[in-house]
């Protein structure tokens, strides 16, 4: 059986015994157990596995002169996708107003807090961020210490390094060049069969984290906010399975049905695990090996996507946001939510380097239109499973990309029916 029919066969199970698992018994805490421990196995892949890639990709790419062009395309592709998702989630959440309840602003009618514990450990991670926070996405670009930088997670900071490794190390004399870029190749090579050993153990581990979210969260947490909840979905389906799917048929020429096919794997794993980094490995095997894009592109496009290539958190940032300004009765005038748009696009760039990724993010976009960050506690309901599809599509739209500017490049192989036979 392939890979994704055993994922979702997992993600149904697990929906099933999670759901009749109390979060206190013993099938809690092994769910817990194995998940994480799954989750620690990928984790473990992505600091090496981003270094050779890109470095190894960043050499050979300079040996060919072809840097500009290719960095280029992807710079573009992901300012763009990013900013229609965002517009997306601003013209729905405009239309559905799920802050206004019968004409009036749904702050008192909501009384939504969840357990003031929760709510305080979030608070304590975003207190004193605001819009000049956003400077510090940039000043981590350039770590002091790039050790540090890979065991702290702080990957912006990591691909800037690997990103002038490779550069500079093509501009080595060649008979040394040569040598380290064997080394690099090897190291990806290497990695990725750990990956794949890994992924062997996928339905596991993703029966384990699905059946742990069911079982701590259940499905009546999502009542009071349905239509925020829907809001959120239906405009990150429309992104991805209307926007982009357009996209690929009009700029790559490609069959989006194949691609779907494709990918379906590394999406399934992106909803189980709710982290573009941790399902990058099986992104890059999925695009490489299921859709046909070759190692030089993937290995380039596809690490940067996973860092600052957020789709789906920039469209969240903004219905969010919108949300929690509609509850609280603010006026939103074009020049506000011009400004939530603009803060959505920046913090989307970073967001993985930032303590509570997009938590943080719309602590940054509320103080920015002066609301109180205690508002953050009402997005606490539902945010596993908005999580869970904002990250779908995040890996979904990194995916497409790089599939489209395989094809700018050339690439002649890319979703054709024979490779999808």
């Amino acid at each position: 059986m392939k890979l994704h029919w055993q994922i979702l066969i997992a993600i149904l199970f697990a929906v099933i015994f999670g759901f009749f698992t109390p979060n206190d018994s013993w099938l809690y805490d092994i769910y817990e157990f194995v998940g994480k421990l799954f989750l620690n196995a990928l984790k473990m892949v992505i600091v090496p596995l981003i270094m050779a890639s890109i470095i190894a990709s960043m050499a050979g790419i300079n040996q060919g002169q072809g840097l500009g062009g290719l960095g280029l395309k992807t710079l573009v592709y992901y300012t763009c996708t990013s900013l229609v998702a965002i517009l997306i989630g601003l013209v729905l959440v405009n239309i559905t107003q799920p802050g206004i309840i019968d004409g009036q602003s749904a702050g008192a009618q909501l009384n939504l807090h969840t357990n003031p514990t929760e709510v305080d450990g979030v608070l304590a991670k975003v207190e004193g961020r605001d819009a000049s926070d956003i400077v510090g996405i940039f000043i981590r670009m350039i770590p002091t210490n790039i050790v540090a930088a890979a065991g702290q997670g702080q990957m912006l900071g990591l691909i800037f390094f690997s990103l002038l490794f490779g550069f500079f190390m093509a501009k080595v004399p060649e008979k040394s060049a040569k040598v380290m870029l064997r080394f690099w190749q090897g190291v990806a090579d290497t990695m990725v069969l750990i990956t794949l050993f890994i992924m062997k153990f996928a339905p596991i581990g993703v029966f384990a984290l699905i059946a742990k979210t069911v079982s701590s969260t259940g499905f009546a947490a999502f009542e009071p906010m349905l239509v925020f909840f829907f809001t959120v979905l239906g405009a990150l389906l429309i992104h991805a399975l209307v926007v982009l799917p357009i996209m690929l048929m009009i700029v790559a020429r490609v069959n989006p049905q194949l691609h779907i096919k494709a990918m379906s794997p590394a999406v399934l794993m992106a909803f189980s695990t709710a982290s573009s980094s941790a399902t990058l490995p099986l992104t890059m095997e999925c695009v490489q090996e299921r859709a046909g894009v070759s190692r030089k592109t993937a290995s380039f496009v596809l690490p940067l996507g996973a860092t600052v290539n957020m789709d789906g958190t920039a469209l969240y940032e903004c219905v969010a946001a919108m949300f929690i300004a509609q509850a609280y009765g603010l006026e939103l005038t074009f020049a506000t939510q011009f400004t939530i748009v603009l803060i959505a696009l920046l913090t989307s760039i970073g967001v993985a380097g930032i303590p509570a990724a997009s938590l943080v993010a719309i602590s940054v976009i509320l103080g920015a239109i002066g609301l109180p960050l205690e508002a953050i506690g009402l997005l606490l309901i539902t945010d596993r499973i908005l999580d869970m599809v904002r990250t779908s599509v995040n890996v979904f739209s990194d995916s497409c990309g790089t599939v489209m500017i395989a094809r700018s490049e050339g690439e002649s192989r890319v979703l054709t029916q024979d490779r999808m036979a």
